[in-house]
């Protein structure tokens, strides 16, 4: 896993005044939320980051499902990255939403799907299929020292015609889908390799149809 560190200073003002001047100063407010201390559930902490340090991180796909170390002062704590609001026409981070997490921590996250070998995939070369994703990114529930920077998913050798769903995935050991944890139902396509039109799946289509 990635190591991602980011600083931070306590924030004292509140209210939309005292975030549009932060945001011209080159500021982006967050907040930092969840934990327990003695017990207790912590109380959230609002904080200033830095935007250009802040839009640097976020270049890195792997930010956004990793372990952060925030470092608020001279204390530094572990976090993720559970959500970011953005200007509606602008290249700017409006808000930023951690969570403090221990290895332990039970979490939902969103990861992204690394399709490998398109290109050298059977049903497109040799069957002329056409591959085509109905995911791009997977909901989980893991333990934060196991989430992973992304799933892959091979399509080396599906053949056309293959449909890859939820339950066909290789997850990491700890990952459990989260649509899949609600029952079989959700079992959802992921990615296919259609068959061209006219192909040898169609033809089987057809010759059931006609018995």
């Amino acid at each position: 896993m990635s190591e991602f560190n980011l600083n931070a200073v306590v924030r004292e003002d509140s209210g939309k005044g005292a975030s549009r001047r932060l945001r011209r100063e080159n500021g982006v407010p967050a907040i930092v939320y969840g934990g327990k201390a003695g017990g207790n559930d912590r109380k959230p902490t609002a904080i200033t980051l830095a935007a250009n340090e802040l839009n640097k991180l976020l270049e890195n796909e792997a930010f956004y499902s990793s372990i952060i170390t925030l470092t608020i002062g001279d204390k530094a704590e572990q976090v993720i990255l559970k959500d970011l609001q953005r200007h509606p026409a602008k290249q700017l981070i409006w808000h930023a939403d951690f969570l403090r997490v221990s290895k332990s921590t039970k979490i939902k996250a969103h990861v992204p799907l690394h399709f490998l070998n398109e290109d050298s995939c059977v049903g497109v070369k040799l069957g002329g299929g056409k591959i085509a994703h109905q995911l791009t990114s997977l909901d989980i529930i893991c333990a934060a020292g196991d989430l992973p920077e992304f799933i892959e998913i091979d399509l080396a050798d599906a053949e056309a015609g293959t449909v890859i769903h939820l339950s066909d995935l290789k997850l990491p050991k700890g990952v459990e889908s989260l649509a899949l944890s609600h029952g079989p139902e959700h079992d959802t396509s992921v990615v296919t390799v259609a068959a061209p039109k006219g192909g040898a799946a169609d033809e089987e289509e057809g010759e059931e149809a006609a018995e």
